[in-house]
Protein backbone atom coordinates (compact mmCIF):
# COMPACT_ATOMS: atom_id res chain seq x y z
CA UNK A 1 0.00 0.00 0.00
CA UNK A 2 0.96 3.19 -0.58
CA UNK A 3 2.86 5.14 2.24
CA UNK A 4 0.65 8.36 1.92
CA UNK A 5 -2.64 6.17 2.33
CA UNK A 6 -1.11 3.85 5.10
CA UNK A 7 -0.26 7.59 7.16
CA UNK A 8 -4.00 8.55 6.29
CA UNK A 9 -5.20 5.40 6.97
CA UNK A 10 -3.51 4.82 11.04
CA UNK A 11 -4.44 8.73 11.32
CA UNK A 12 -8.20 8.29 10.42
CA UNK A 13 -8.72 4.61 12.62
CA UNK A 14 -7.00 7.10 15.71
CA UNK A 15 -9.58 9.63 15.30
CA UNK A 16 -12.06 6.83 14.61
CA UNK A 17 -11.81 4.93 17.84
CA UNK A 18 -11.04 7.82 20.24
CA UNK A 19 -13.92 9.80 19.17
CA UNK A 20 -16.63 7.25 17.79
CA UNK A 21 -16.07 4.49 19.80
CA UNK A 22 -14.51 6.75 22.50
CA UNK A 23 -11.60 4.02 23.34
CA UNK A 24 -8.57 5.60 25.78
CA UNK A 25 -5.51 7.18 23.42
CA UNK A 26 -3.40 5.11 24.50
CA UNK A 27 -5.43 1.36 23.07
CA UNK A 28 -6.26 3.95 20.08
CA UNK A 29 -2.84 4.40 19.34
CA UNK A 30 -2.39 0.73 19.73
CA UNK A 31 -5.08 -0.29 17.76
CA UNK A 32 -4.24 2.14 14.69
CA UNK A 33 -0.82 0.58 15.10
CA UNK A 34 -1.90 -2.73 14.62
CA UNK A 35 -4.12 -1.83 11.56
CA UNK A 36 -1.07 -0.02 9.92
CA UNK A 37 0.87 -3.35 9.95
CA UNK A 38 -1.43 -5.58 8.85
CA UNK A 39 -2.16 -3.14 5.95
CA UNK A 40 1.43 -2.74 5.46
CA UNK A 41 1.93 -5.91 5.10
CA UNK A 42 3.76 -6.86 7.92
CA UNK A 43 1.56 -8.79 9.71
CA UNK A 44 1.06 -8.50 12.86
CA UNK A 45 4.78 -7.17 13.80
CA UNK A 46 4.66 -8.15 17.50
CA UNK A 47 8.09 -7.56 17.52
CA UNK A 48 7.64 -3.80 16.47
CA UNK A 49 4.67 -3.35 18.21
CA UNK A 50 7.02 -4.95 21.49
CA UNK A 51 10.19 -2.44 20.69
CA UNK A 52 7.52 0.43 20.29
CA UNK A 53 5.95 0.12 23.78
CA UNK A 54 9.31 0.38 25.40
CA UNK A 55 10.61 3.07 23.16
CA UNK A 56 9.65 5.54 25.86
CA UNK A 57 10.68 3.70 28.99
CA UNK A 58 13.25 6.92 29.99
CA UNK A 59 10.22 9.39 30.25
CA UNK A 60 8.10 7.10 31.76
CA UNK A 61 10.14 6.22 34.64
CA UNK A 62 10.09 10.21 34.89
CA UNK A 63 6.53 10.53 34.83
CA UNK A 64 5.96 7.62 37.58
CA UNK A 65 8.83 8.77 39.70
CA UNK A 66 7.64 12.43 39.44
CA UNK A 67 4.01 11.47 39.64
CA UNK A 68 4.97 10.08 43.35
CA UNK A 69 7.25 12.97 44.34
CA UNK A 70 4.28 15.43 43.45
CA UNK A 71 1.72 12.46 45.64
CA UNK A 72 4.40 13.00 48.53
CA UNK A 73 3.76 17.18 48.15
CA UNK A 74 0.51 16.81 48.37
CA UNK A 75 -0.22 14.25 51.31
CA UNK A 76 2.63 16.29 53.15
CA UNK A 77 0.33 19.07 53.12
CA UNK A 78 3.36 20.96 51.42
CA UNK A 79 1.26 21.90 48.26
CA UNK A 80 -1.49 23.60 50.21
CA UNK A 81 1.13 25.31 53.00
CA UNK A 82 2.89 26.82 49.65
CA UNK A 83 -0.86 27.70 48.20
CA UNK A 84 -1.58 29.45 51.95
CA UNK A 85 1.83 31.37 51.83
CA UNK A 86 1.26 32.80 48.56
CA UNK A 87 -2.53 33.76 49.19
CA UNK A 88 -1.54 35.77 52.47
CA UNK A 89 1.43 37.32 51.15
CA UNK A 90 0.38 38.73 47.78
CA UNK A 91 -3.51 38.00 48.35
CA UNK A 92 -4.10 42.06 48.02
CA UNK A 93 -1.01 42.36 45.09
CA UNK A 94 -3.06 40.47 41.87
CA UNK A 95 -0.02 41.48 40.09
CA UNK A 96 2.17 39.18 42.16
CA UNK A 97 -0.88 36.78 43.39
CA UNK A 98 -1.40 35.77 39.60
CA UNK A 99 1.89 34.58 38.16
CA UNK A 100 2.48 32.80 41.55
CA UNK A 101 -0.64 30.51 41.54
CA UNK A 102 0.17 30.14 37.60
CA UNK A 103 3.83 28.84 38.26
CA UNK A 104 2.44 26.69 41.24
CA UNK A 105 -0.42 25.45 38.88
CA UNK A 106 2.58 24.25 36.25
CA UNK A 107 4.41 22.77 38.87
CA UNK A 108 3.68 19.02 38.30
CA UNK A 109 3.77 19.63 34.48
CA UNK A 110 7.45 20.76 34.93
CA UNK A 111 8.13 17.79 37.20
CA UNK A 112 6.10 15.51 35.08
CA UNK A 113 6.11 16.90 31.60
CA UNK A 114 2.46 16.13 32.00
CA UNK A 115 -0.29 18.81 31.22
CA UNK A 116 -2.09 16.45 32.81
CA UNK A 117 -0.94 16.12 36.21
CA UNK A 118 -0.68 19.80 36.42
CA UNK A 119 -4.18 19.99 35.92
CA UNK A 120 -5.47 17.61 38.39
CA UNK A 121 -3.15 18.08 41.10
CA UNK A 122 -2.22 21.94 41.34
CA UNK A 123 -4.55 23.17 39.43
CA UNK A 124 -7.71 21.73 40.96
CA UNK A 125 -5.55 23.44 44.22
CA UNK A 126 -5.08 26.78 42.21
CA UNK A 127 -8.80 26.37 40.63
CA UNK A 128 -11.62 27.39 43.31
CA UNK A 129 -9.10 30.01 44.77
CA UNK A 130 -8.86 31.92 41.69
CA UNK A 131 -13.05 31.29 41.83
CA UNK A 132 -13.20 32.87 44.85
CA UNK A 133 -11.37 36.02 44.04
CA UNK A 134 -13.84 36.94 41.85
CA UNK A 135 -12.73 34.58 38.24
CA UNK A 136 -15.00 32.75 36.58
CA UNK A 137 -15.12 29.65 36.28
CA UNK A 138 -14.46 29.48 32.13
CA UNK A 139 -11.63 32.19 33.03
CA UNK A 140 -10.22 29.99 35.70
CA UNK A 141 -10.51 27.31 33.70
CA UNK A 142 -8.47 28.89 30.77
CA UNK A 143 -5.56 29.49 33.17
CA UNK A 144 -5.34 26.27 35.03
CA UNK A 145 -5.59 24.65 31.30
CA UNK A 146 -2.52 27.07 29.70
CA UNK A 147 -0.75 26.52 32.80
CA UNK A 148 -0.98 22.85 32.15
CA UNK A 149 0.21 23.31 28.63
CA UNK A 150 3.23 25.65 29.70
CA UNK A 151 4.53 23.37 32.76
CA UNK A 152 5.04 20.97 30.12
CA UNK A 153 6.98 22.75 28.45
CA UNK A 154 8.91 24.14 31.02
CA UNK A 155 12.10 22.47 32.68
CA UNK A 156 13.53 20.55 34.18
CA UNK A 157 11.31 17.83 32.42
CA UNK A 158 10.09 18.40 28.51
CA UNK A 159 9.17 15.10 26.74
CA UNK A 160 8.01 16.23 23.51
CA UNK A 161 12.16 17.92 23.90
CA UNK A 162 12.80 14.41 24.66
CA UNK A 163 11.12 12.47 22.08
CA UNK A 164 12.82 15.35 19.59
CA UNK A 165 16.01 14.62 21.05
CA UNK A 166 15.52 10.96 20.28
CA UNK A 167 14.78 11.26 16.65
CA UNK A 168 17.75 13.73 15.87
CA UNK A 169 20.34 11.97 18.37
CA UNK A 170 20.45 15.43 20.85
CA UNK A 171 21.28 14.60 24.12
CA UNK A 172 18.57 16.49 26.76
CA UNK A 173 21.47 19.01 27.88
CA UNK A 174 21.31 22.58 27.40
CA UNK A 175 17.41 23.12 27.56
CA UNK A 176 16.81 24.72 30.72
CA UNK A 177 17.55 28.11 29.76
CA UNK A 178 15.72 27.82 26.23
CA UNK A 179 12.49 26.42 27.80
CA UNK A 180 12.44 28.99 30.38
CA UNK A 181 12.41 31.67 27.72
CA UNK A 182 9.53 29.67 25.77
CA UNK A 183 7.20 29.16 28.76
CA UNK A 184 7.62 31.80 31.53
CA UNK A 185 6.60 34.80 29.41
CA UNK A 186 3.78 32.99 27.69
CA UNK A 187 2.73 31.95 31.33
CA UNK A 188 2.93 35.42 33.03
CA UNK A 189 0.68 36.97 30.04
CA UNK A 190 -1.38 34.54 30.24
CA UNK A 191 -1.90 34.68 33.47
CA UNK A 192 -2.48 38.22 33.45
CA UNK A 193 -4.93 37.80 30.57
CA UNK A 194 -7.20 35.60 32.19
CA UNK A 195 -7.32 36.96 35.49
CA UNK A 196 -7.31 40.83 34.52
CA UNK A 197 -10.70 41.38 36.15
CA UNK A 198 -8.97 40.65 40.08
CA UNK A 199 -7.61 43.83 38.86
CA UNK A 200 -10.91 45.59 39.64
CA UNK A 201 -12.01 43.68 41.87
CA UNK A 202 -9.44 43.11 44.51
CA UNK A 203 -10.48 41.22 47.74
CA UNK A 204 -9.01 42.80 50.93
CA UNK A 205 -10.62 40.11 53.70
CA UNK A 206 -9.20 36.55 52.22
CA UNK A 207 -10.92 34.47 54.75
CA UNK A 208 -12.86 33.23 52.04
CA UNK A 209 -10.34 32.61 49.79
CA UNK A 210 -7.93 30.52 52.13
CA UNK A 211 -11.69 28.40 53.21
CA UNK A 212 -11.86 27.83 49.78
CA UNK A 213 -8.19 26.81 49.72
CA UNK A 214 -8.52 24.39 52.86
CA UNK A 215 -11.81 22.61 51.42
CA UNK A 216 -9.77 22.17 48.24
CA UNK A 217 -6.71 20.28 49.98
CA UNK A 218 -6.92 16.70 50.67
CA UNK A 219 -8.47 14.98 53.69
CA UNK A 220 -5.51 15.20 56.47
CA UNK A 221 -4.60 12.38 58.99
CA UNK A 222 -3.77 13.42 62.47
CA UNK A 223 -0.73 11.08 63.02
CA UNK A 224 0.87 13.18 59.41
CA UNK A 225 3.28 15.96 60.89
CA UNK A 226 2.29 18.43 57.73
CA UNK A 227 5.36 20.94 56.18
CA UNK A 228 4.88 24.25 57.55
CA UNK A 229 6.15 27.32 57.05
CA UNK A 230 10.07 27.14 55.38
CA UNK A 231 9.50 23.10 55.53
CA UNK A 232 7.18 22.79 53.12
CA UNK A 233 9.69 24.58 50.20
CA UNK A 234 12.31 22.30 51.30
CA UNK A 235 11.45 19.10 48.82
CA UNK A 236 11.47 21.64 45.96
CA UNK A 237 14.52 22.92 47.19
CA UNK A 238 16.16 19.30 47.01
CA UNK A 239 15.08 18.90 43.38
CA UNK A 240 16.43 22.00 42.31
CA UNK A 241 19.98 21.25 44.35
CA UNK A 242 20.05 17.80 42.93
CA UNK A 243 19.13 18.50 39.51
CA UNK A 244 21.83 21.42 39.17
CA UNK A 245 24.71 19.58 41.52
CA UNK A 246 25.90 17.50 38.36
CA UNK A 247 26.42 20.77 36.61
CA UNK A 248 28.51 21.73 38.98
CA UNK A 249 32.00 21.94 38.08
CA UNK A 250 33.07 19.32 41.16
CA UNK A 251 34.20 15.95 40.20
CA UNK A 252 32.95 13.91 42.87
CA UNK A 253 29.14 15.04 43.31
CA UNK A 254 27.56 11.91 41.00
CA UNK A 255 24.52 12.93 38.50
CA UNK A 256 21.68 11.15 40.48
CA UNK A 257 19.24 11.27 36.91
CA UNK A 258 15.53 12.54 37.39
CA UNK A 259 14.09 9.33 38.33
CA UNK A 260 16.27 8.62 41.26
CA UNK A 261 15.94 12.58 42.83
CA UNK A 262 12.17 12.56 42.03
CA UNK A 263 12.03 8.71 43.85
CA UNK A 264 14.65 9.86 46.87
CA UNK A 265 12.76 13.25 47.48
CA UNK A 266 9.22 11.29 47.41
CA UNK A 267 10.93 8.86 50.28
CA UNK A 268 12.33 11.78 52.03
CA UNK A 269 9.17 14.15 51.86
CA UNK A 270 7.05 10.72 53.23
CA UNK A 271 9.51 10.34 56.10
CA UNK A 272 9.81 14.07 57.28
CA UNK A 273 5.87 14.17 57.73
CA UNK A 274 5.53 10.33 58.83
CA UNK A 275 2.42 10.14 56.51
CA UNK A 276 1.68 6.77 57.57
CA UNK A 277 -0.20 4.80 54.33
CA UNK A 278 2.41 6.27 52.42
CA UNK A 279 2.17 2.89 50.15
CA UNK A 280 -1.32 3.90 49.44
CA UNK A 281 -0.18 7.27 47.97
CA UNK A 282 2.34 5.78 46.06
CA UNK A 283 -0.10 3.50 44.94
CA UNK A 284 -2.35 6.35 43.89
CA UNK A 285 0.47 8.31 42.16
CA UNK A 286 1.26 5.55 40.03
CA UNK A 287 -2.24 4.99 38.87
CA UNK A 288 -2.84 8.78 38.10
CA UNK A 289 0.36 8.66 35.64
CA UNK A 290 -1.21 5.40 34.15
CA UNK A 291 -3.18 7.31 31.23
CA UNK A 292 0.09 9.33 30.37
CA UNK A 293 1.96 5.90 30.67
CA UNK A 294 -0.53 4.42 28.40
CA UNK A 295 -0.50 7.34 25.71
CA UNK A 296 3.47 6.60 25.38
CA UNK A 297 3.48 3.14 25.47
CA UNK A 298 0.77 3.50 22.15
CA UNK A 299 2.54 6.60 20.59
CA UNK A 300 5.88 4.36 20.89
CA UNK A 301 4.08 1.28 18.81
CA UNK A 302 2.35 4.14 16.54
CA UNK A 303 6.11 5.38 15.40
CA UNK A 304 7.67 1.92 15.37
CA UNK A 305 5.06 0.74 12.90
CA UNK A 306 4.78 3.72 11.21
CA UNK A 307 8.47 3.30 10.30
CA UNK A 308 8.33 0.17 9.55
CA UNK A 309 5.66 0.80 6.93
CA UNK A 310 7.29 3.86 5.71
CA UNK A 311 5.01 6.03 6.54
CA UNK A 312 7.15 8.26 8.66
CA UNK A 313 9.86 8.46 5.88
CA UNK A 314 7.15 9.46 3.82
CA UNK A 315 5.99 12.52 6.55
CA UNK A 316 9.76 13.22 6.68
CA UNK A 317 10.70 13.44 2.81
CA UNK A 318 7.43 15.88 2.07
CA UNK A 319 8.54 17.97 4.83
CA UNK A 320 12.26 17.99 4.12
CA UNK A 321 11.11 19.07 0.10
CA UNK A 322 8.99 22.02 1.42
CA UNK A 323 10.02 25.56 0.63
CA UNK A 324 11.62 27.23 3.47
CA UNK A 325 7.69 29.37 3.81
CA UNK A 326 5.92 25.89 3.91
CA UNK A 327 8.36 24.25 6.92
CA UNK A 328 7.31 27.28 8.68
CA UNK A 329 3.66 26.68 8.18
CA UNK A 330 3.12 23.04 8.97
CA UNK A 331 5.28 23.98 11.92
CA UNK A 332 2.44 26.26 13.02
CA UNK A 333 -0.56 24.47 12.21
CA UNK A 334 0.41 20.87 11.45
CA UNK A 335 2.00 20.07 14.83
CA UNK A 336 -0.54 21.95 17.14
CA UNK A 337 -3.52 20.28 15.12
CA UNK A 338 -1.28 16.37 15.15
CA UNK A 339 -1.67 17.13 18.77
CA UNK A 340 -5.73 15.95 18.37
CA UNK A 341 -3.94 12.02 18.32
CA UNK A 342 -1.31 13.27 20.96
CA UNK A 343 1.08 16.15 21.60
CA UNK A 344 3.53 13.33 21.87
CA UNK A 345 3.13 12.27 18.92
CA UNK A 346 3.27 15.33 17.16
CA UNK A 347 6.81 15.95 18.20
CA UNK A 348 8.04 12.07 17.37
CA UNK A 349 5.87 12.43 13.99
CA UNK A 350 6.18 16.12 12.59
CA UNK A 351 8.52 17.56 15.45
CA UNK A 352 11.53 15.39 14.32
CA UNK A 353 11.23 16.26 10.88
CA UNK A 354 10.46 19.74 10.97
CA UNK A 355 13.88 20.32 13.30
CA UNK A 356 15.93 18.57 10.70
CA UNK A 357 14.77 20.56 7.85
CA UNK A 358 15.35 24.14 9.98
CA UNK A 359 18.79 22.73 11.44
CA UNK A 360 20.73 24.92 8.96
CA UNK A 361 18.39 27.87 10.45
CA UNK A 362 19.78 28.57 13.58
CA UNK A 363 20.43 27.39 17.31
CA UNK A 364 18.80 23.73 17.71
CA UNK A 365 18.12 23.72 20.81
CA UNK A 366 16.28 26.82 20.44
CA UNK A 367 14.93 25.71 17.65
CA UNK A 368 13.92 22.10 19.59
CA UNK A 369 12.28 24.35 22.58
CA UNK A 370 9.87 26.30 20.27
CA UNK A 371 8.54 23.06 18.45
CA UNK A 372 7.97 21.68 21.60
CA UNK A 373 6.00 24.84 23.07
CA UNK A 374 3.60 23.99 19.42
CA UNK A 375 3.22 20.15 20.61
CA UNK A 376 2.26 21.16 23.97
CA UNK A 377 -0.89 23.38 22.08
CA UNK A 378 -2.10 19.86 21.01
CA UNK A 379 -3.12 18.71 24.58
CA UNK A 380 -5.80 21.64 23.67
CA UNK A 381 -6.88 20.18 20.30
CA UNK A 382 -10.59 17.83 20.05
CA UNK A 383 -10.88 15.42 20.46
CA UNK A 384 -8.33 14.39 23.04
CA UNK A 385 -7.90 17.84 24.22
CA UNK A 386 -6.65 16.01 27.57
CA UNK A 387 -6.05 19.78 29.57
CA UNK A 388 -9.34 21.03 28.09
CA UNK A 389 -11.38 18.60 29.08
CA UNK A 390 -9.69 18.00 32.48
CA UNK A 391 -9.58 21.64 33.31
CA UNK A 392 -13.02 21.94 32.43
CA UNK A 393 -13.86 18.95 34.80
CA UNK A 394 -12.00 20.20 37.56
CA UNK A 395 -13.99 24.37 37.63
CA UNK A 396 -17.56 22.53 36.79
CA UNK A 397 -18.06 23.18 33.65
CA UNK A 398 -19.82 20.64 31.39
CA UNK A 399 -19.05 21.96 27.98
CA UNK A 400 -15.16 21.68 27.64
CA UNK A 401 -15.36 23.62 24.23
CA UNK A 402 -16.84 26.40 25.96
CA UNK A 403 -13.55 26.64 28.06
CA UNK A 404 -11.65 25.86 24.99
CA UNK A 405 -12.80 29.04 22.74
CA UNK A 406 -11.96 31.46 25.67
CA UNK A 407 -7.81 29.69 25.55
CA UNK A 408 -8.05 30.58 21.54
CA UNK A 409 -6.34 33.76 22.82
CA UNK A 410 -3.62 32.85 25.03
CA UNK A 411 -2.95 29.48 21.67
CA UNK A 412 -2.60 31.91 19.11
CA UNK A 413 -0.35 34.10 21.13
CA UNK A 414 1.75 30.86 22.06
CA UNK A 415 1.81 29.83 18.30
CA UNK A 416 2.88 33.42 17.21
CA UNK A 417 5.31 33.49 20.21
CA UNK A 418 6.91 29.86 18.99
CA UNK A 419 7.27 30.98 15.18
CA UNK A 420 9.29 34.28 16.68
CA UNK A 421 10.90 32.04 18.17
CA UNK A 422 12.22 30.20 15.13
CA UNK A 423 12.80 33.17 13.28
CA UNK A 424 15.09 34.68 15.87
CA UNK A 425 16.97 31.29 16.76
Amino acid sequence: MNEAILFVVMVGTFIGLTALARLPIGLALLAAAVAGALLGGEGFALRYLVEGTFLYLDAMLIIVTAMAFMAAMRSSGALVEIARQLVRTFGRRPVVLLPSLMVLAMLPGMLAGSSTAAVLTTGALVAPVLMSLGLSKLRAGALIAMAGVYGMVAPPVNVPVMLIGAGIDIPYVGFELPLVAASFPLAVATAYWMGWPLFRRRKDDLSEVLAALDEASPPTDDRIRPLQGFWAWTPLVWVVLAMTASRLPVPWLPDLGLPLIFALGAVMTLLASRVPNWAAELRGAVRDALPVLGILVGVGAFIQVLTLTGGRGWVVVSLLSLPAAGLYLAAATGVPLFGAISAYGAASVLGVPLVLALLDAGDVIVITAAMSLLAGLGDLMPPTALAGIFAAQVVGEKKYTRMLAVCLGPALLTVAYAMMLLLVS
